[in-house]
């Protein structure tokens, strides 16, 4: 997945939940730590240009791994990207953030999301 300053956040998002129907990302202004949710005052509205919330942002390629936790997964967009962001996972009609659930894979997570829609 291309990541480039041009992008909305809006559109990260979509590639994302493509791959990973039972989850979603949101972007925040702030990092944060493993096992601790974000505050949603600090979130990013999804029209945003990727621009807006890093200006230093180097456009490069992010490969999704299935086998990286989530904890991974956010310390590596922090890291290459400098994007703060918080995967949620569906619960049945509601979006968790996967905070108390950092250290599971995004496979395990997606699964998860998806069976508790199917019931």
């Amino acid at each position: 997945m291309k990541i480039t300053k041009d992008l909305m956040i809006k559109d990260i998002q979509k590639k994302f939940h493509q791959t990973y129907n039972g989850l979603k990302l949101e972007f925040y202004k702030k990092s944060h730590e493993a096992h601790t949710a974000s505050p949603k005052e600090s979130q990013w509205p999804e029209n945003t240009l990727l621009s807006v919330v890093n200006p230093d942002l180097i456009d490069g390629t992010l490969k999704l791994n299935s086998e990286l936790t989530v904890s991974d997964f956010e310390q590596m967009m922090e890291k290459d990207f400098g994007l703060y962001v918080q995967v949620f996972r569906r619960s049945n009609q509601l979006w968790l953030q996967t905070s108390a659930t950092d250290d599971w894979t995004l496979e395990v997570q997606n699964t998860k999301g998806l069976h508790s829609i199917q019931k």
